[in-house]
């Protein structure tokens, strides 16, 4: 594919501007623009789907529930989670919304293939799943055909806030962290690795880091 694709390592951010962003950044391309995939660490946050509820949400304490307009239900975010934004012209690169779950779905799968680790994903339930634990949470958002939103892949991270929600809208649903699975799991290292199972997976060939952060920032946001 000769696509041109934008990686952004935006570190660790806010949820809200980052989110603001990137639907800012979706509502304002156009066929000519470059896609983008965004790298982000963020600050402890709930993030309720489109169609969520709050049932779902059960003792938030000090950490802020935000209603975004993703599919799903209820996730948590916090440091040592990988978020991977995708703002991706899925008609372009020859894909659709079901084929892009797929992909992400695949990628995240590959990766844990090469730690020696078998993981799977589920028809009923987006996601990849260790055994009966989840390990990446999906939930995207679709405009003119134009992706936006991601995966998030629990590396090295405290899983107490999941045990304050029902996971993805599932009372009993288990999380794991990769680290508890693969000893010398870094946030470095598997960012760097799940990029090129992503590149594999999407069919990227022409892309570009950058680890200029202030331009989501900048951008007017709708």
């Amino acid at each position: 594919m000769s696509q041109k694709l934008l990686i952004r390592q935006l570190g660790r951010q806010p949820y809200e501007p980052v989110w603001k962003a990137m639907k800012a950044f979706t509502e304002q391309r156009d066929s000519q623009s470059a896609d983008e995939i965004w790298l982000v660490e963020h600050e402890p946050v709930f993030t309720l789907g489109q169609a969520g509820k709050m049932a779902h949400v059960l003792t938030p304490g000090q950490i802020p529930v935000i209603k975004t307009d993703r599919g799903g239900q209820v996730t948590y975010h916090g440091p040592g989670q990988l978020v991977v934004y995708l703002m991706l012209n899925v008609r372009r690169i020859g894909s659709g919304p079901r084929a892009l779950v797929t992909a992400l779905e695949n990628s995240v799968i590959n990766l844990l293939n090469g730690y020696g680790i078998h993981a799977h994903a589920k028809a009923d339930a987006p996601g990849v799943y260790v055994g009966d634990a989840k390990l990446a949470s999906l939930g995207l958002r679709f405009r003119k055909m134009c992706s936006y939103h991601g995966l998030a892949l629990n590396i090295d991270m405290n899983l107490e806030p999941f045990q304050r929600i029902n996971p993805c809208g599932y009372p009993d649903q288990q999380v794991v962290t990769l680290k508890a699975l693969y000893s010398v799991a870094t946030l470095a290292t598997v960012s760097s690795a799940l990029v090129k199972c992503l590149l594999t997976e999407l069919g990227y060939t022409d892309y570009l880091y950058t680890a200029d952060s202030s331009v989501f920032l900048t951008r007017e946001t709708i």
